[in-house]
């Protein structure tokens, strides 16, 4: 086995337990820094493939972004220090049940199809060509989902910031009448 192979399924070991972590805590703050860890991780899988452009767009969008928010939300919405109600037991077997089944689905895919390393297949990746792809209109471009995805994550901050303001309103309401 050689230093690669092992840097490798070191890196995949640490993806899936703090994937796992991430699912499995019963503490919704912890629950987010167990995914800050995984996107990390992920994002140095992409620095050991040699796409150093794309480990720094993982960085920048997903730890940077998307994890700030779901803890900016987290901190608007609700009390971040209280655990989440233990699962009721039947969802806990359906979830191991389909996580199985996606499990042995994957397996059976990829043992019906061949893949052979091929060494001599390089990723001649350019920023300019990622570019012009990303905000293509035409072909195999990507601007609609781009587009679609900032829109989403635009309804998603003013959602937190409408929840925030109502649980505020609410202990504002509750605290008033308490005066009285």
């Amino acid at each position: 086995m050689s230093a690669a192979s092992i840097i490798f399924y070191i890196i995949a070991a640490f993806i899936l337990g703090t994937g796992i972590l991430a699912v499995t805590t019963r503490k919704i703050f912890r629950a987010s820094i167990w995914l800050l860890f995984s996107l990390i991780g992920i994002a140095s899988l992409y620095f050991w493939m040699q796409l150093e452009f794309l480990a720094a767009v993982q960085i920048i969008v997903y730890v940077g972004g998307i994890v700030v928010l779901i803890i900016f939300s987290i901190f608007l919405t609700i009390k971040s220090g209280e655990e989440m109600p233990k699962p009721v037991l039947t969802r806990s077997i359906f979830s191991a049940l389909a996580v199985l089944f996606a499990t042995g689905f994957v397996v059976r895919l990829i043992s019906l199809y061949n893949f052979k390393p091929n060494a001599s297949t390089v990723f001649n990746l350019n920023v300019n060509q990622i570019g012009t792809q990303m905000l293509d209109t035409k072909n195999f471009g990507y601007l609609l989902p781009f587009e679609l995805i900032s829109m989403l994550l635009l309804a998603a901050m003013i959602g937190c910031i409408v929840i925030a303001m109502k649980s505020k309103d609410k202990d504002a309401t509750t605290f008033q009448n308490s005066i009285q």
